[in-house]
């Protein structure tokens, strides 16, 4: 596979403030993905970065117990070359925002103050493909209902919080706020503080595989918040103020997420993401996987967005995620850690930003080591 023109080659001295950016924790990401793929290689995207040319790299980083800055930064200079990415849509920048891991308490039982579930997969819900997707059935749809008459489409999240899975078992935990709950569906994962003291963290077990409609954008096209002022925070507020029309926008998003329990290996690191490995904070990031492969580093500069560090983000990441909202050649969401904190961070980021990917050198042409 070609590499596609969507990247052009650029030395590193051309990176905004890339020898300012402290690139150890971008080292301990990339190194888990290293040793990820020994078990399983990862899908080279469209855009032709193939999986085996991160081989020699791949051994280095798995040689390589622990590393300082500078050692870092060599290493990502000896085994790439920067290629700034052009964006999709063909506008001047790409985008980002960003994504985190809610806190929230529940109760593993529902009870007068905890009334709103998560749900784990029903057992009729199943992976569609080419091979059993049924005349007429929406191309989109990469999950469906298993019925005597064949796969149809799955319920909805409407269907679903009226109703439609009422008996069969399938809350494991609930929560106060239908806000939160939506959110934790937002973002596919949570740590849950349960009335004993423990942490129980809740991750991504499928959907039900309709279009995600963000409320934002629903906000916003009635009139009800400016859309450059949409963020997290401002939706939450909105919701606060008008708890009588929230399954009225909720249910426009029909997309349901369906969660499993995970353990809390390490509680400085996230949830284990689509790249099966555990999210780094401020160094993961959620890309197009169709475009992307897993393992790229990406270095992003977004002038604007100050929201991590309080200063211009220029920061090497690396592609360990994705999500349905995620589509574009330069476009990410950037994990921003776990809790409260992370989730003030996080709600705010959507920032234009230029996307420059890491390639191995034996796949730019002309390069010679």
């Amino acid at each position: 596979m070609l590499l596609s023109s969507a990247f052009r080659p650029v030395p590193f001295c051309d990176l905004p403030g890339w020898r300012e950016d402290d690139q150890t924790l971008a080292f301990e990401a990339f190194r888990r993905s290293a040793f990820r793929v020994l078990e399983k290689p990862y899908r080279t995207g469209s855009l032709g970065v193939d999986c085996a040319a991160f081989d020699p790299a791949y051994a280095e980083a798995r040689a390589s117990a622990s590393v300082d800055n500078s050692a870092a930064r060599s290493f990502f200079e000896w085994h790439f070359t920067p290629c700034l990415v052009a964006p999709s849509s063909g506008a001047d920048h790409g985008f980002v925002t960003g994504f985190y891991e809610p806190e929230a308490d529940a109760s593993p039982v529902r009870t007068e103050k905890f009334r709103f579930p998560l749900y784990a997969r029903p057992v009729d819900l199943v992976d569609i493909d080419d091979a059993n997707r049924p005349d007429g059935l929406d191309p989109y749809l990469a999950f469906g209902r298993k019925t005597p008459d064949g796969n149809v489409e799955y319920y909805d999240r409407g269907e679903i919080e009226r109703g439609a899975l009422a008996g069969r078992g399938l809350e494991f935990a609930w929560l106060e706020d239908p806000v939160d709950v939506f959110f934790i569906h937002v973002q596919g994962a949570a740590r849950l503080r349960m009335p004993d003291g423990s942490v129980r963290r809740v991750t991504y077990a499928a959907k039900s595989g309709q279009r995600f409609t963000g409320p934002g954008r629903i906000l916003a096209d009635l009139g009800e918040i400016p859309l450059a002022d949409v963020t997290m925070q401002s939706i939450r507020a909105w919701f606060r103020a008008h708890p009588e029309r929230i399954d009225e926008i909720l249910w426009q998003n029909r997309s349901f997420i369906f969660f499993r329990e995970a353990a809390v290996d390490d509680p400085a690191l996230g949830p284990v993401a689509a790249a099966k490995v555990p999210l780094t904070p401020g160094r993961s990031v959620a890309v197009d996987r169709l475009l992307h492969t897993f393992g790229t580093p990406f270095f992003i500069v977004a002038p604007e967005l100050t929201a991590f560090e309080g200063k211009p983000f220029r920061r090497l990441m690396i592609a360990q995620d994705t999500g349905s909202a995620i589509v574009g050649a330069a476009r990410g969401d950037l994990f921003a850690g776990c809790g409260d904190a992370a989730g003030e961070i996080a709600g705010v980021v959507r920032s234009a930003a230029d996307f420059y990917a890491l390639v191995p050198n034996p796949l730019v042409a002309g390069h010679a080591r």
